[in-house]
């Protein structure tokens, strides 16, 4: 290998015979640059705390409506006998992304963890489900003792489905915005509301 001395006269020589200066560049060493990384701090803080950073919807009232909701259907009768649910969508009718899957699987956490409701698997889900027992019974990979067998799902008997609304209102130096999530318990056979409750949150942020 050249020595970088020898590099050096090679370039010097081929600037006295008018070589192009883009020849010249090519000829220079390059040297790498060294990286500076400017660490951040980053600590942990209360996943309960009141989220006041913006007046858009975030954890705080997520937490508030899942809290309003589970409450008050644990304490209504229709869950007396521990029925089956269903998760259905909630319609987003807000003017900005709100991540509503997240609300409800909050809320369903909350009610498996009380036992005294069983849910099913919904509709964005039970492909997965499908696709599971295809593999067991299809595959000819599995012995016949311990296959879950096709045709044994359980039906759910309501469907929790509901919406988030939002009205906001804004001048000059202060934003208000007002959220309203409803909350419907639908017996699937017969379409009946068996339950509702709803939330309504207010916010007001100033300059």
């Amino acid at each position: 290998m050249k020595s970088i001395s020898s590099i050096s006269k090679t370039c010097a020589m081929l600037a006295l015979v008018g070589l192009s200066t883009f020849t010249l560049s090519a000829c220079q060493t390059k040297l790498s640059q060294p990286t500076v990384s400017l660490a951040r701090q980053t600590t942990y803080g209360d996943n309960k705390a009141v989220e006041t950073v913006t007046n858009e919807f975030g954890s705080t009232d997520l937490q508030m409506i899942a809290e309003k909701m589970v409450g008050s259907l644990l304490e209504d009768p229709v869950l007396a006998n521990r029925p089956t649910m269903t998760l259905a969508g909630v319609r987003n009718k807000t003017s900005e992304y709100i991540d509503t899957k997240s609300i409800m699987n909050t809320i369903q956490t909350a009610l498996v963890k009380s036992r005294k409701v069983k849910f099913t698997r919904s509709a964005d889900e039970m492909q997965q489900g499908v696709d599971e027992l295809q593999r067991q019974n299809q595959s000819g990979l599995y012995k016949a003792q311990g296959k879950a067998k096709v045709g044994n799902m359980s039906a759910a008997k309501y469907s929790l489905e509901g919406e988030i609304v939002s009205i906001v209102k804004q001048s000059a130096n202060t934003k208000d915005v007002f959220y309203k999530m409803t909350l419907k318990l639908y017996d699937i056979e017969d379409g009946s509301i068996e339950w509702q409750d709803e939330k309504e949150i207010r916010k007001t942020s100033k300059r």
